[in-house]
C-alpha cells in the first residue's frame, strides 16, 4: 500500500540491495544467477538505482555502460502492486538520461514490450530463446559431428589462460568486456571452461553457474563462446558433467548453429525474448555465440 505523504526517489545501488534485487528478478522468473548483481554493480558502480517510496526500495534498473559506444539496460523492476503510478517511467528516464551519448544501446524484450521500447527509438534486432535441459546424465555418449578435435583440450579452473580468454571474447562481443569478463569467470560459483589448442590459443569457453527459480535452484550457462558448433558441443557436454537437475541457456537468434545442437543435446525451447538496440547496432557476427552471460547485461 502506497503511502500519499512519503514520495517516490531513486538513489543509486548499494551493496546491501543484492538480495533484495536478487528475489525480485527470481519472483519476476528471470532466473537470475547466484552473485550476479555484485558483478553488475562492478562492471559500472554508478549504472544501477533503485525507485524508493520514502525509504522502502519498490524498484530497480541497470544501465550499464561498457565505454562510451555501448551500453545495456536490464533489471528494469517494479514491484507489482507499486505498477500504474508513473515510477516505472520514471526509472527507465532516470537510466536513459545517464546513458545519454552512448552510442548503442541495447536490451532484451519481452514480445508485450516490444511496441513500448519501440517509442523510445529501440529498434528490433534478433530474437533470444531461453532453453531447458533436465539433466540426468544421459546425454549421447558420441557427439554429432565428424570434425576431429584431437589436437584441442578442454581447461577448467584456475588454468584457464585470462588473457587468451579475453582476446577471444573481444573480438566476438559487441564491445570489449575485460572488467566484467574478468568478474565473471573468477566468481567461486560454478564451472569455467575453455578450449585450448597446444600453442596455448582459445577456441571457445563456457560457465556454468547455480541460478534461483521461482521454487527452487537450477544451474544456468553463460557465455558460452566457440570456433564451430563441435567445439560448443565439447563445452556443452564438459559443463553438464556433474550438474544434474534443469539446465538453462540462451541463445541469439543470429547464431543458426544453435538450435540443432541444444535439440540434439536433449534441450527444448520454453520461451524469447527479443534484442533491440537504440543507436548504431554493433557489426558482430553472432554464429560463434551459443549463449549469452545474461540477459541483463547483454
Amino acid at each position: 500500500m502506497i503511502l500519499e505523504n512519503q514520495k517516490f526517489s531513486i538513489r543509486s545501488f548499494e551493496q546491501q540491495d543484492s538480495g533484495a534485487i536478487t528475489d525480485w528478478a527470481k519472483t519476476e522468473g528471470f532466473i537470475p544467477g547466484l552473485g550476479d548483481i555484485g558483478i553488475y554493480s562492478n562492471t559500472d558502480n554508478q549504472g544501477i538505482w533503485l525507485g524508493c517510496i520514502g525509504q522502502k526500495p519498490i524498484g530497480s534498473i541497470a544501465g550499464i555502460k561498457y565505454n562510451k559506444s555501448y551500453a545495456f539496460i536490464g533489471l528494469f523492476i517494479v514491484l507489482k502492486e507499486y505498477r500504474g503510478n508513473g515510477y516505472g517511467v520514471a526509472l527507465w528516464q532516470h537510466a536513459l538520461n545517464y546513458l545519454d551519448g552512448v552510442e548503442c544501446i541495447g536490451l532484451e524484450a519481452a514480445p508485450s514490450r516490444i511496441k513500448d521500447y519501440s517509442k523510445w527509438g529501440f529498434n528490433l534486432s534478433s530474437k533470444t530463446t531461453r532453453w531447458q535441459l533436465d539433466n540426468n546424465f544421459d546425454l549421447l555418449p558420441t557427439g554429432f559431428y565428424n570434425e576431429p578435435l584431437y589436437d584441442l583440450e578442454v581447461v577448467d579452473g584456475r588454468a584457464l589462460p585470462g588473457k587468451a580468454v579475453e582476446i577471444y571474447d573481444a573480438q566476438r562481443e559487441a564491445s570489449p568486456r575485460p572488467h566484467f569478463l574478468s568478474d565473471w569467470l573468477s566468481h567461486p560459483l560454478g564451472k569455467v571452461s575453455t578450449v585450448l589448442d597446444p600453442n596455448g590459443m582459445c577456441h571457445g569457453f563456457g560457465r556454468i553457474r547455480p541460478c534461483l527459480l521461482k521454487d527452487g535452484e537450477a544451474w544456468r550457462i553463460g557465455p558460452l563462446l566457440a570456433d564451430t558448433p563441435p567445439i560448443a558441443e565439447m563445452l556443452l557436454r564438459n559443463l553438464l558433467n556433474k550438474h544434474n537437475g534443469k539446465i538453462f541457456l540462451d541463445t541469439p537468434g543470429l547464431n543458426p548453429y544453435a538450435p540443432f545442437l541444444l535439440e540434439s543435446l536433449g534441450f527444448e525451447s520454453i520461451s524469447n525474448t527479443f534484442r533491440m538496440y537504440k543507436g548504431l547496432q554493433p557489426p558482430v557476427q553472432m554464429n560463434q555465440i551459443y549463449g549469452l552471460a545474461c540477459l541483463e547485461l547483454g
